[in-house]
């Protein structure tokens, strides 16, 4: 009772970063699964990417179906992504340490705030206003720039594209969330299936409770956040991301 207590919980909270800021849900199941339940690390993660999968596929669904989705750029930046991500890892085994472990815990809270103080309100009108050869130089670059933080990390990839999509490329915040959680569907899926290849999987109930608990949360999230007026859906994502992330500061190292 307490495992499916605990991966409820993680997937509440994955499943609403997920459908409202195109979160990774790594972010919060792998803490959550480490300190209260002792799976070991790799499996854990392996078990946040898998869950990942169909939160971010059903949220993209639902962000595509109310057309606030950028396949063309988005195709772009996942591929720059998933290169750049085994560049930014190759480079970080030349590190001694984790210099940035903390970074994608902090950045959570910190783009939370962000989005209740100075909200996202750009337009698609302003959207199209962006040519599509500098739009599709600016998802190559910035998918680059993703990949590299996240391999040298180790996470952060849905924050990270969260923030670049609104701040760099001026987004509008439900393309930015839409765009972010179709990559996040193939990245979450190329992870887990290498995560479980090389590591194997021990504890199928955790996988299958976090994997549908996750999906459910996301799915209504994201029902919301495209019904959501741009005023509404800023707070709300700004204030889940403020709570998840002071969730998973608390758990990592309280």
């Amino acid at each position: 009772m307490f495992e499916f207590i605990i991966c409820l919980l993680a997937g509440l909270g994955a499943g609403l970063g997920t459908g409202f800021a195109g979160m990774s849900a790594a972010a919060v199941i792998s803490p959550m699964l480490i300190t209260f339940l002792h799976i070991p690390a790799y499996e854990a993660v392996g078990i946040a990417l898998a869950s990942d999968v169909l939160a971010s596929a059903v949220s993209a669904y639902t962000y595509g179906r109310h057309k606030n989705l950028d396949i063309r750029n988005g195709l772009v930046m996942m591929g720059s992504v998933l290169v750049f991500t085994l560049v930014g890892s190759w480079a970080s085994s030349f590190v001694p340490g984790s210099t940035m472990g903390g970074f994608s815990v902090f950045m959570t809270l910190l783009l939370g705030i962000k989005f209740l103080v100075r909200p996202v309100m750009t337009t698609k009108e302003k959207m199209a206003g962006v040519s599509a050869k500098k739009r599709l130089v600016q998802s190559l670059v910035c998918g680059m720039l993703i990949g590299l933080i996240c391999g040298f990390v180790g996470a952060g990839g849905g924050m990270m594209m969260l923030l670049i999509l609104t701040s760099v490329l001026g987004y509008e915040l439900k393309t930015a969330v839409g765009t972010s959680v179709f990559i996040m569907t193939f990245t979450a899926l190329t992870g887990s299936v290498s995560h479980f290849a090389i590591g194997g999987l021990q504890n199928w109930r955790c996988l299958v409770f976090c994997v549908l608990s996750t999906l459910l949360f996301a799915r209504i999230a994201a029902k919301f956040a495209n019904k959501a007026s741009p005023k509404v859906l800023n707070r709300a994502t700004g204030a889940v991301l403020t709570v998840l992330g002071i969730s998973i500061i608390a758990v990592n190292y309280l």
